[in-house]
Order: structure tokens, then C-alpha cells, then sequence
């Protein structure tokens, strides 16, 4: 038993199983997510009468759509949070989310090109159906793992794989049957659909195998039965820990708007800026959306033992340390866009190979930011406001969006140098804000990263070698 739930026994590389079941539901969702959105500006910007024809619009038009469509799917959580927590359970509300998601991305292949009101319609689906799923999925895996276990941050580091694993796949099928007119827009979307499926089919037949009681009671109940039937007010440990949550909004917002900039203008960057010709064949643009996902596939296992390492060995890095690094790590990223800039000046279209270098720091930054501060969540959130608070971690994304979007439609007036470079000195500056305030904000935690270690059994019951 595990923080109040039965769990099935059993363990693989030394985790819960369910944690495998998890990464399966979201590889496929985030498959139906990545594909869907690497096609999104590409065929808003696709002219009518094309070969592949799409709703011709601006290149700045198509980015503030991208804005709002990535920055509303990160506010529904908020809404998606609530629901789980006191009504519906996590479990319910990741099989319903992903349902109408899928509906959502068929309603996209329905519409393109001829339809803006049902393409409309599509995205709406998309939204709702993201904020029953995204905040819950990522909560159930914190419930695998007692208070102090030193593998919840591998955990989500591994679980990390899953939604990059699927974000790798989804170009490689979305974007080749989609930026192909011999198949078209609509096969694209179509197949980011089917992913979606296999989503909820993976939870429907096997997550009560696999997790046992983990996301069938809604959390406001659970925690009521524990306080003895009553609600009881947060405890001074439990605000200064929320507070830490709402302290780095500030610095992960900065962050996510500055990787965003892959979906946005460095997507658009890549297909009209970039010289993509590998001898007589030339990459699609949208391929390159799966370097991130790539990369973090190869180093996550890396990040995810070094974590535990660092832990076990007395020596664990506090979160705001870890990200305070990601945001560096990012910055330096966005060096290699200047000297793309610079590149293309001489040649007249950049090299691939810093698009490359770009994405790999990117990944880098966003290792020791997004996958650590999903775990964190789970560890200073309150019981009873464990998804809400899941919820209220995706908004940072909602604002983020939004503002990646404006900032990528502003480089038609500033230039792509000028968009860079502002980045990497904006993110370089607030690195060192996290850094100053680091101390305060590790003593707000209260003791929630101190690590407890597990017993070593030289037989347990269930284990999977």
C-alpha cells in the first residue's frame, strides 16, 4: 500500500509497473499532440490553391492561432484538476479526455482545408478533451511512490521518455502523410487521431491490472476519509510550500515560452530559412520537431540514474538548482540560433547543423526543468489539491504559449537575430534571479525533497527481475 492506495505488486528497473502503463497512455497521447501540432502552422500557411492546399493565411496570423490553441490546451487543466480531485477521479477523467480528443483531431481531418468553422470545432475538442487528460495522468504516476522516495524524480524522468517517445514518432508519420499532397493535410490529423485511440484503449483494458486503486477515488474524497470525515485547514508546511510552486510559475513560464519558439518560428525557420537538402533529398521541416524528443529519449535514462544517484549518495540538487541550470542550458541553445543568423547571411540559408546544436540544449535545459517540476508538484501539493495543483503547473504553459506566439509573430518586425539573442541574455539574467533565491525557497519546502531510503529485500514478493 502506497500513500493510502492498493497498488499491485511487481517492479520493472526498479519501478512500479504501472509506471509503464502510464508511460504507454501518454507516449500515444502526446503522439496524437507532437503530430498534430507540427502540421498546425504549416497548413494554416499553405496556400488555397496549392498542391496540398490549406486556409492560406499569414505566417504571423497562423503563429498567434498556434499561440492561443498551445496556450488554452494549458489552461484547461485548471478546470480538468477540479473535476478529478472532487467529482470524477483521475482514471474517469484521463479515458473521457482522451476520447474527445480523439474526436477532436477527426473533426481537424473533417475540416481541412474547406472548413474554418469545423477546423475551429476540432481545436475546441482538442482543449476540453487536454484538460481532463494532462493534469491527471501525470498525477497518478507521484502516487505510485511514498513520501521521500528517492525515485520519484526518475520517475517522471522516465515517464518524460514516454511523452517523448511518442513526440519523435508522431513527425515521422503526421508530417510525412501530412506535407505529402499525394496524401494531404487530412491524413495527417487523421493519424494523430488514431494515436489518440490507442491512448485510451491502453487505460481502458489495462490500467486496473497495472494500478490498482491509483485514480479511481477522486483525492478530495480520499483526503477526507483520512482527516476522519471533516476538512481540515492548510497546515503553515503546506502553504509555504504552495508558495513555492507559485514562485517558479514565474521562471518556467520564461522558460516554456522561450522553448516554444520549436513549434512557432524556429518550425517556420527551419522550412523557409534553412537549408535542408540531404544530396537530392530535403528534409521535411517538420521533421526536425523530433530532435527534442530524440534527444530526450537518449539522455532522460541518463538524467533519471544521475538524479538518483546524486540522492542516495547525499548529495541531491535542489529543484530551484536544477532548473536555475535548465534555464542556462536553454540560453546556450539559443546561441546557436544567432550563429544560424549569422550562418545564413554568408551562405544565404543557415546549416542544419545549428538548428541541431539548438534543439540538443533545448532538450538539455528542459531535463532539469519540466520532468523535475511535475515531480515536485506531486511532492509539496496537498493531497486534496493534488490535480488542481497539476492543473495550476500546466497554466504556466497556457501563459507561456501565449506569449511564445507573439514574441515568434513580433520577428517579422525585429528579425530572428534580435528574437534570439534577446532569449538567451533574458534567460541567462533570471537564472541568476533563481540562483540568489534558491536558499528561501528550499526552506519553504519544508523537507519535502529529503530523500528516505528504501530497505534493501533480497527477496520482494512480486518483483519483476
Amino acid at each position: 500500500m502506497t500513500n493510502g492506495l492498493t497498488i499491485p505488486k511487481g517492479e520493472f528497473l526498479g519501478h512500479p509497473t504501472g509506471l509503464f502503463l502510464l508511460f504507454g497512455t501518454e507516449m500515444w497521447e502526446r503522439f496524437s499532440y507532437y503530430g498534430m501540432r507540427a502540421l498546425l502552422v504549416l497548413s494554416m500557411v499553405a496556400a488555397t490553391n496549392g498542391a496540398n492546399p490549406g486556409f492560406g493565411w499569414s505566417g504571423a496570423a497562423a503563429l498567434k492561432l498556434y499561440a492561443w490553441y498551445t496556450g488554452l490546451v494549458y489552461f484547461t487543466p485548471l478546470l480538468g484538476g477540479y473535476l478529478a480531485d472532487n467529482y470524477l477521479g483521475q482514471r474517469k477523467s484521463v479515458i473521457l479526455g482522451g476520447l474527445i480528443m480523439s474526436g477532436g483531431q477527426f473533426t481537424l481531418a473533417a475540416g481541412i482545408a474547406g472548413d474554418i468553422t469545423i477546423f475551429y470545432a476540432g481545436l475546441a475538442l482538442l482543449i476540453i478533451g487536454n484538460g481532463l487528460f494532462k493534469p491527471n495522468i501525470a498525477t497518478m504516476v507521484g502516487d505510485l511512490y511514498p513520501e521521500g522516495d528517492a525515485r520519484r524524480d526518475a520517475a517522471f524522468t522516465i515517464f518524460y521518455m514516454g511523452i517523448n517517445l511518442g513526440a519523435f514518432i508522431a513527425p515521422f508519420i503526421c508530417s510525412t502523410l501530412g506535407e505529402d499532397p499525394r496524401f494531404g493535410w487530412k491524413f495527417g490529423y487523421f493519424s494523430a487521431g488514431c494515436g489518440m485511440l490507442l491512448s485510451v484503449l491502453i487505460q481502458v483494458f489495462l490500467s486496473q491490472r497495472f494500478l490498482g486503486d491509483v485514480g479511481r477515488i477522486p483525492a478530495a474524497l480520499r483526503c477526507k476519509a483520512e482527516a476522519g470525515g471533516g476538512k481540515t485547514p492548510l497546515t503553515k508546511d503546506e502553504r509555504d510550500r504552495l508558495k513555492v510552486i507559485f514562485m517558479l510559475f514565474v521562471f518556467v513560464v520564461l522558460f516554456w515560452a522561450a522553448f516554444e519558439q520549436a513549434g512557432g518560428l524556429m518550425n517556420l525557420y527551419a522550412s523557409d530559412q534553412t537549408d535542408r537538402m540531404l544530396g537530392t533529398f530535403e528534409v521535411p521541416a517538420g521533421w526536425f520537431q523530433s530532435l527534442n524528443p530524440l534527444f530526450i529519449v537518449v539522455l532522460a535514462p541518463l538524467f533519471g540514474t544521475l538524479w538518483v544517484r546524486l540522492a542516495n549518495g547525499g548529495k541531491s540538487m535542489p529543484t530551484p538548482i536544477k532548473m536555475m541550470s535548465g534555464l542556462l542550458l536553454t540560453g546556450c541553445g539559443f546561441l546557436f540560433m544567432v550563429a544560424a543568423v549569422y550562418s545564413q547571411g554568408t551562405r544565404g540559408k543557415a546549416g542544419m547543423v545549428w538548428l541541431v546544436l539548438a534543439y540538443l540544449f533545448h532538450t538539455l535545459g528542459e531535463l532539469c526543468i519540466s520532468p523535475v517540476g511535475l515531480s515536485m508538484v506531486t511532492k509539496l501539493a496537498p493531497l486534496r489539491l493534488a490535480s488542481l495543483m497539476m492543473g495550476v503547473w500546466f497554466l504556466i504553459n497556457f501563459v507561456a504559449n501565449l506569449l511564445a506566439g507573439y514574441i515568434g509573430a513580433y520577428a517579422e518586425k525585429a528579425g530572428a537575430l534580435t528574437i534570439f539573442s534577446s532569449l538567451a541574455a533574458t534567460l541567462a539574467f533570471f537564472a541568476f534571479v533563481l540562483w540568489f533565491l534558491s536558499g528561501t525557497l528550499v526552506d519553504w519546502m519544508h523537507g519535502a525533497e529529503n530523500v528516505k531510503q528504501r530497505p534493501l529485500l533480497r527477496a520482494e514478493p512480486g518483483r519483476v527481475a
